[in-house]
């Protein structure tokens, strides 16, 4: 086996198809045998196994790859057959990377419903859990993010033998800046504890969902040591940037020096960051960014490690039946009336659920054996279309097709009891409320 490994290592272009077509097949196998564990939803576990495994795979490479330049950085040279395949790595690792991780992002927000565009002080519903990032910051990330890729991306283009010492620091400070941005973002999704103020409480680990789109960030951290290393190593093995070629009188001369000693960029490169970081934020508040949208990106959220905002606690929305789905729609549509108390969770309730729970009850206590007969009916039928529906404007929809059931449902409230209107208004009130009803009353 160990013979086997060398012979492959030793293959340069075997070693390149390995690196390059070994994630994806290592991948697919996963997701198939998880496939056939599970194969009620075969597809989506399916899924879910090849976009962890391929990432991982690449992530195991990049830090081999990052232990390798730490230990031959010489091999790193541009030119060398190392520095062609890593940098084929690379681009895949981004490329791919990118693309995974975005469809691992969208299929775990369905699953923990994870809301990417609610704001800490927006009302949620159930298991709904807020944006890790402030939208109203976003383009402020964003912006010192691309930074760091132009940063990036100057460096590993241009030559060190033609480029200025002081360029080169300034696009380690650039890719600094973009390096900030993902472990701040790292910090952010790496939450241990369950999540509060949610209506139904949840064992799970969000650590567990969530750590998967951190293998992305961890792999483009260790592109950059590795370009760095590499730079340094680089600007050393040229003989023309030997230290007593330089002169200089006074502060230039102290300046020089420090510029010519490449083992003092990536310090001179943290302080190159903080004006360069001010220029940036001076351009964006241009734009309606304020420097402090650097640190509100983060703060100005609920639930998350860096969070400094307290959420409204969610209210819970029963999706087991249509009439309550509906009461989550868009309010001048559904028009809701007050919050309700339902199995001791607080839900909105607007007229049309008053009504259908109103009807329910007559129907319990007139006609016990239809009630059990309608109801058997509904949970086989309406559960699975009430659980679909998942945004407001399918709850608009719903809302309108109950909209006849709930005129045929006020009709027999005012033919059977000599009271509708007591009995429709005090549907979902809590026992305290009902309590405090009879003493007013008596």
């Amino acid at each position: 086996m160990k013979e086997k490994l060398q012979e492959i290592f030793r293959n340069k272009k075997r070693l390149t198809l390995t690196l390059i077509f070994g994630p994806a097949v290592l991948s697919i196998i996963v997701g198939c045998v998880a496939a056939l564990a599970d194969p009620r939803d075969a597809l989506y576990v399916s899924l879910i196994c090849m976009c962890l495994t391929y990432p991982i795979v690449l992530l195991f490479i990049n830090i081999v790859a990052l232990i390798w330049s730490i230990k031959y950085p010489q091999r790193l040279l541009p030119g060398t057959y190392e520095s062609k395949i890593f940098g084929l790595m690379d681009f895949v690792t981004v490329i791919i990377g990118t693309i995974l991780s975005l469809f691992y992002a969208t299929l775990i927000s369905a699953t923990i419903d994870l809301q990417w565009n609610a704001v800490w002080s927006e009302q949620l519903h159930n298991r709904e859990i807020h944006q890790p990032i402030w939208t109203g910051a976003l383009p402020t990330v964003m912006a010192l993010f691309a930074v760091g890729i132009i940063g990036y991306i100057v460096l590993l283009a241009r030559k060190l033998s033609n480029t200025p010492p002081l360029i080169t620091v300034l696009c380690m400070g650039a890719i600094y800046i973009g390096i900030t941005q993902i472990l701040l973002f790292m910090i952010q999704l790496f939450k241990i504890a369950p999540f509060e103020d949610l209506a139904y409480s949840s064992n799970s680990i969000p650590l567990f969902w969530l750590a998967p789109l951190m293998e992305l960030p961890f792999c483009l951290i260790s592109m950059a040591a590795r370009l760095i290393i590499r730079k340094i190593y680089e600007w050393n093995q040229d003989e023309e940037h030997l230290e007593e070629l330089y002169g200089g009188e006074g502060f230039m001369a102290d300046l020089n020096g420090i510029l010519d000693n490449s083992f003092s960029w990536p310090i001179a490169a943290v302080i190159a960051m903080i004006p360069l970081l001010g220029v940036i934020l001076g351009i964006l508040s241009l734009f309606g960014q304020y420097p402090d949208h650097v640190i509100r990106a983060w703060t100005e959220t609920a639930q998350w490690n860096l969070s400094r905002m307290k959420a409204p606690p969610n209210v819970a929305m029963d999706e087991h039946y249509l009439c309550t789905v509906a009461a989550g729609g868009h309010e001048r549509i559904v028009k809701p009336i007050r919050m309700g108390e339902r199995h001791g969770h607080r839900i909105v309730v607007n007229r049309q659920l008053l009504i259908a729970n109103a009807f329910e009850q007559v129907i319990e206590e007139k006609t016990p054996r239809m009630h059990r007969s309608i109801r058997n009916f509904y949970d086989k039928h309406g559960y699975p279309v009430a659980r679909h529906i998942q945004t407001k404007s399918a709850a608009d929809i719903v809302y309108f097709i109950m909209k006849p059931l709930e005129w045929i449902f006020l009709i027999v409230l005012y033919m059977t009891d000599p009271h509708p209107e007591n009995r429709i208004a005090t549907q979902y009130i809590s026992k305290t409320e009902r309590l405090f009803d009879n003493i007013i009353s008596h």
